[in-house]
Formats: structure tokens, C-alpha cells, sequence
């Protein structure tokens, strides 16, 4: 048989090996990147402080690089920016890296949930804001507010308001021994302002501080007292319910007057997940009793009902003028580690 005859017709293009080839990985170093602390976060932009501190300080919008696209940008973050930093009106800018974060706060839905969600970076301290009336005072939130602070080493303080409608001693003598701080302010009903705010402002100087609350409890009152130029919108408790409307709907960080430090303040919440936290990493934060656990026995819970917990042998060798505070201490503990399974 004579051989088929080919024309152009049969001919096939074999596809160029170099031109198939994938993009490459490797990603610019952005060597000429600006550093800009995260102060706001809404629908896909973020706020950032360039040059922070400096007279050629100015906020500068930014979207995320698209390989940041599964990293969470938060208020705190201290990130390095790229394109039109001038922060000029119409001017975007582009985060391309998140840097290394001191302390990152985070919370769950519920404890089984498998999904943390970042409150907030890079803050000193955790202030608990909760009314001691109306609404009442929910101690299982406080607690779970607390053993989530200590797991992202971050301090506690406590900030007790609406002190004309109850004694806030009961909740001073629950918290102090956990090396809580606790403040006291009051609220006047006529004219909705806080005062005094001296231990407050006292306690925020020179700090980056997250607060948290249930809604009602006064915190955006609170913070409006303390920047009078951050107008966050305040609501009112339901006489009904006892609880307070969602009033605050995203995180915003905001500083304090003259350069003072900054606060963060956060959405009302109604629940704090502690799903991620990890016993141990609660220990830690109590130093004296990290060190007495040493001699506790592999795999002991330091729960009430814990068989030989170093911790029971450590108050009971106390002086007898010690021992009291050692054993509000153990059990103040052993309140947290309960709060990490407890409904709230």
C-alpha cells in the first residue's frame, strides 16, 4: 500500500515547554514596603496609621495583597504597605505582609467550635467593661474573658460601671486574687456621663487596650467619655430582657488624647468560646502555681476532685497566717479551668 500523502492540514503544534510553565513563587520583597498600624476594618478596607508618631503621620487606605487572601487582617495589626501610601482622598494602598504579632486575643463561637476568630493584636491588656446593675453582672462571661487574656499573655482589668445601683465589692474580692485589676466608676443617669475616669485613664496610659462587654454595660459610654471625638453610638437595656442592643458593630482603635495610648473598642458580645485554649497555657499566667504544679503527677487536671494535685498539698503545708490566701488562690484557679467547659 502506497504511503498516505500529508499535507498541511496534519500538521500539530507541540505546546513551547517554557511558555507552559507555571508562575514562578517566588514573590517580591517589597524592600521599600511602609509600616502602618491597623486601626479600622470595614467590608474589605483597612484604615492604617503610617508614620505614626512622626509630623508626616497620616491614615492610609489599604486592600490585601491576594496572597494575604486566607490571613486575617485585624485592628492592631501592624502590617507593611505598598502603592499610593499618601493617604490622599481616592488613594489605595496594598497590605502585602503582616508582621510578627506580640499578643493576638482570640475567641470562639462556642467550645466546639473549631474556628478562632482574632479580636484584636498586638494589645497589652484585656478591659472587662461590665455593669454591676442593670444589666447584672454575668461572672462566667468574666471569667472565660479572663482565661482567654491569660492565654494570649495579655494583663486583665476589670472595669466595674453603674457603681451608684450595686456595691462592687463582692466582684473586687472574686477577681482581685487572680491578679485582676479592678475599677470602679458610676454612672449619672441625668446627664449619661461616667466618672471619675482618673483610674481609668490611669490604667489605659501608654497601653494598646482591647475592651469587651456585653452590650448595655456602658462600654461605649465609656469610651466616648474617654475620647470625646470617637461619637461610637450608644443604646439602651431592654426593661424586659435585661439585656442591651448591639450598639458598636465593628472593632476601631482609637487613641487616646495626648497620645496617651489607644483603645480598641470591640462589638457587644454574648458569648466567648474558649475552644483554643489550652490548660497548660492557663497555668502559665499564675507563676507560683506553674512552679507548685511541677510536682503534680502526669496528666493531673488541678481540678477539685484531682487525685494527689500538688496544688492541695501546697496549701495545706502553708502557714496557718497563709494559708487562707493560698487556698482563695487555688481556688480562684480552679474557677478559670471550670469557666474553659462551663455554659455561660
Amino acid at each position: 500500500m502506497a504511503p498516505r500523502l500529508r499535507d498541511e492540514s496534519d500538521f500539530r503544534e507541540r505546546p513551547n515547554k517554557r511558555g507552559s510553565r507555571p508562575r514562578t513563587k517566588i514573590r517580591p520583597e517589597h524592600a521599600d514596603a511602609r509600616t502602618g498600624f491597623v486601626t479600622g476594618v470595614d467590608r474589605g478596607r483597612y484604615t492604617a496609621l503610617v508614620d505614626e508618631g512622626t509630623p508626616d503621620e497620616r491614615v492610609v487606605v489599604a486592600m490585601r495583597a491576594r496572597e494575604l487572601r486566607r490571613d486575617r487582617v485585624v485592628c492592631g495589626d501592624r502590617v507593611d504597605l505598598v502603592g499610593d501610601t499618601s493617604g490622599d482622598d481616592g488613594s489605595l494602598a496594598r497590605i502585602v505582609r503582616i508582621q510578627e504579632r506580640d499578643t493576638v486575643l482570640r475567641r470562639t463561637a462556642d467550645d466546639t467550635d473549631p474556628y478562632e476568630r482574632i479580636v484584636v493584636a498586638n494589645a497589652h491588656q484585656l478591659m472587662i467593661v461590665t455593669a454591676l446593675a442593670r444589666p447584672e453582672p454575668r461572672e462566667g462571661m468574666i471569667d472565660r474573658a479572663v482565661v482567654a487574656a491569660y492565654d494570649a499573655g495579655m494583663s486583665v482589668t476589670l472595669c466595674l460601671t453603674k457603681a451608684d445601683l450595686a456595691d462592687p465589692a463582692p466582684l473586687r474580692e472574686k477577681y482581685e486574687p487572680l491578679g485582676v485589676t479592678v475599677i470602679v466608676t458610676s454612672m449619672d443617669d441625668h446627664d449619661r456621663s461616667i466618672g471619675p475616669l482618673g483610674p481609668v485613664r490611669d490604667q489605659l496610659d501608654g497601653k494598646i487596650s482591647v475592651l469587651v462587654g456585653h452590650s448595655g454595660v456602658g462600654k461605649s459610654t465609656l469610651v466616648n467619655a474617654l475620647v470625646p471625638d470617637s461619637t461610637r453610638a450608644t443604646g439602651h437595656v431592654n426593661d424586659v430582657t435585661g439585656r442591651g442592643r448591639h450598639t458598636s458593630t465593628s472593632a476601631v482603635a482609637l487613641r487616646l488624647p495626648d497620645g496617651a495610648g489607644w483603645v480598641v473598642d470591640t462589638p457587644g458580645i454574648r458569648s466567648f468560646g474558649l475552644a483554643h485554649v489550652e490548660p497548660d497555657r492557663v497555668l502559665a499566667a499564675f507563676d507560683d502555681l506553674a512552679d507548685v504544679s511541677v510536682d503534680c503527677p502526669r496528666g493531673c487536671t488541678h481540678a477539685v476532685e484531682a487525685v494527689d494535685c500538688a496544688l492541695d498539698a501546697w496549701v495545706d503545708a502553708a502557714p496557718p497566717d497563709e494559708r487562707e490566701n493560698r487556698s482563695v488562690r487555688v481556688a480562684s484557679f480552679r474557677r478559670l479551668m471550670a469557666a474553659r467547659t462551663a455554659t455561660v
